[in-house]
């Protein structure tokens, strides 16, 4: 199923004592990178939010995950003053004072807006039920993410294989006009030839015409090339009806497309093939920038 990697899901539930505001947002990565923002006090709830989104089924984009627990009790909370980082940071304020000679403006709120000099402890602290509370609203958040996640992902599927059936329609043009071509040259020779041979009253050699008209379809023939297209059209299709991330198989396959396209572009000796050609990196350079949404 294809999946955009750019997203957004947000839920806020008030569970107990704790008023809870999660947000996921998402953009495009090559890789998973996650980074959660949360409140110290449930720094070590930071992996189990990362595996978690993980086991949800993310697995390529740059997430940012912001988690606000606010307590609307302040039971079994305490609030403590870290005595020998204060102490330290006041000693480290007045000698910025004095050595460069600065106002003496330190003052409790200055100081207090340092908050490393606090410490927050809880009481009979619960790790797991913090988790439980967290995950909940987590949950919301994820399914909204989620959705949107698959709804664009839907609509960038819809526009990819509508691209890609232009290709299909330019791929059989080319096939049409190189088939064409050959019947032409071989007309235009004849031509050359019986102007040249008539006022000698030679008689004009079929066979060698046909062995040169055999020779020119052999260099400029782009079947090989465009059977092996249509067989990476196939596998446009399967891709996307398969399970699992797209993006990085269509990156491939879009660069196999690349390749066979240029090698009608070198062999192509028409103004109308060179014109497909065109038409058709310009459409594989479309889906490739969409292609970089895709999971």
């Amino acid at each position: 199923m294809a999946k955009s990697m750019t997203a957004y899901g947000r839920a806020k539930e008030q569970i107990d004592e704790k008023n809870i505001l999660v947000e996921i947002k998402s953009v495009n990565n090559r890789f998973f990178d996650c980074q959660v923002k949360i409140a110290r006090a449930y720094g070590f709830l930071e992996q189990k939010v990362k595996s978690y989104l993980q086991s949800a089924g993310i697995s390529r984009g740059k997430v940012d995950v912001s988690i606000s627990v606010e307590r609307t009790e302040a039971q079994g909370t305490l609030i403590a003053l870290d005595g020998a980082y204060t102490e330290s940071y006041i000693s480290a304020l007045k000698s910025l004072r004095d050595t460069y000679g600065l106002a003496d403006d330190i003052t409790v709120m200055s100081v207090a807006a340092n908050r490393d000099i606090f410490t927050v402890t809880r009481e009979e602290e619960d790790a797991e039920r913090d988790w439980q509370q967290i995950k909940c609203v987590l949950d919301l958040a994820l399914q909204e993410f989620l959705a949107g996640r698959e709804q664009e992902g839907e609509r960038l599927r819809v526009d990819l294989v509508g691209k890609k059936q232009l290709l299909v329609q330019l791929a059989d043009a080319i096939a049409a006009r190189s088939e064409e071509c050959v019947t032409g040259y071989k007309e235009k020779l004849e031509g050359r030839l019986r102007a040249i041979l008539a006022d000698n009253e030679i008689d004009l050699n079929e066979q060698r015409i046909l062995t040169e008209c055999a020779i020119f379809a052999d260099k400029i023939a782009v079947d090989e090339e465009l059977v092996r297209l249509h067989s990476h059209f196939a596998a446009f299709d399967e891709i996307f009806a398969s399970d699992g991330p797209v993006g990085r198989k269509l990156d491939f396959l879009l660069q196999e497309m690349n390749r066979e396209t240029n090698t009608i572009g070198s062999k192509a000796q028409d103004v109308e093939i060179a014109k497909y050609v065109i038409e058709m990196k310009n459409e594989l350079e479309k889906i490739r920038e969409q292609i970089q949404n895709l999971e």
